[in-house]
């Protein structure tokens, strides 16, 4: 049996590393759509965060989407984002 060892990312929330699989993707897409990537494959830039509503608020107060996505996201996507997120953490 081999070692596998965890893919880590860090969560650009609170910024602790995690196990992937802990973690929920947030994608820009090639057309430049930004959305919550619930299957991590979706094709495009991804930042990563907790599976909660306040890590992605952490995120969003410090800007590390735009940086992430050299843009700013609308109220639009970040209302649909956090609902996903707390129909998740429910």
């Amino acid at each position: 049996m081999r070692n596998v060892k965890p893919t880590l990312r860090m969560c650009s929330g609170c910024m602790e590393r995690k196990d992937k699989k802990q973690l929920v993707r947030v994608v820009k897409t090639p057309e430049g759509k930004i959305m919550l990537d619930t299957t991590g494959k979706l094709n495009g830039r991804g930042a990563y965060i907790c599976k909660s509503t306040q890590c992605f608020s952490k995120a969003l107060k410090a800007h590390r989407f735009e940086k992430v996505f050299d843009c700013s996201l609308n109220e639009d996507v970040i209302s649909d984002i956090n609902r996903e997120l707390t129909a998740d953490e429910t």
